[in-house]
């Protein structure tokens, strides 16, 4: 399974701007704007889907179970192997639903273009823990690549991941394109700035775009507002 940094394609042929995501890459690293599995900051959670939960015990044999199923559904996932890994989770999340199993059970239903079913686990992940910015940014990732787009909730949840992680160049990218997408210029401007001023290189290009397109629509006003006083 490819490494994928561009996963809302057809939101950049029809607007010039790719999003940035999180946990929708088979290969985890840093240099490829930060895909990983379970990646969740928020307090409580781990950098991968882990062997413990914050109230599991040794003696607990569901627990334990549970557990088991998320680390070797993570490693079914590090392998490529999507649907290995979507059962595990599932059993895992049987056992014991958290936001970590639903969040890593969410990931390989994007990838299997199950766009339904992630939009769903990955609600519900956010309905138990809303203080993932990292949900949040691929929750609406699939609200825009799905095969009806609703760029009005992908708004949504980026609105809320920006206010969760202020200074996160990625999901700053990520809103000025949807911003974009939705006419929005002068928003999006802005958070291209922000986040080319954090470290996302390709924003910078995208922030002249956008000036251009702000610049063009000004032109035409004054325009039809010339033609109008003729």
């Amino acid at each position: 399974m490819a490494s994928t940094t561009r996963v809302l394609a057809r939101l950049a042929q029809r607007h010039g701007a790719g999003l940035l995501s999180r946990g929708i890459s088979a290969a985890p690293s840093r240099s490829t704007v930060l895909p990983s599995f379970a990646r969740a900051r928020a307090p409580g959670f781990k950098r991968w889907a882990s062997s413990t939960t914050a109230h599991s015990t040794a003696s607990d044999p569901a627990e334990v179970e549970a557990n088991r199923c998320i680390e070797e559904g993570t490693l079914k996932l590090e392998e490529g192997d999507l649907e290995g890994a979507k059962g595990l989770y599932k059993r895992s999340a049987e056992i014991k639903r958290n936001a970590s199993v639903l969040f890593n059970l969410g990931v390989t239903h994007y990838h299997l273009k199950e766009f339904d079913q992630a939009i769903a686990v990955w609600n519900e992940s956010i309905a138990l823990q809303p203080t993932s910015p990292d949900t949040h940014t691929n929750l609406a990732s699939a609200y825009v690549i799905s095969p009806v787009p609703r760029l009005d909730l992908a708004l949504h949840h980026l609105k809320i991941a920006t206010s969760l992680a202020p200074e996160d160049p990625e999901i700053a990218f990520n809103l000025a394109a949807v911003l974009e997408a939705s006419g929005q210029l002068e928003e999006a401007l802005k958070y291209y700035q922000r986040s080319g001023d954090n470290g996302v290189e390709r924003a910078s290009m995208h922030a002249r775009n956008v000036s251009a397109k702000i610049l063009g629509q000004r032109m035409k006003q004054v325009e039809e507002e010339d033609q109008k006083k003729a």
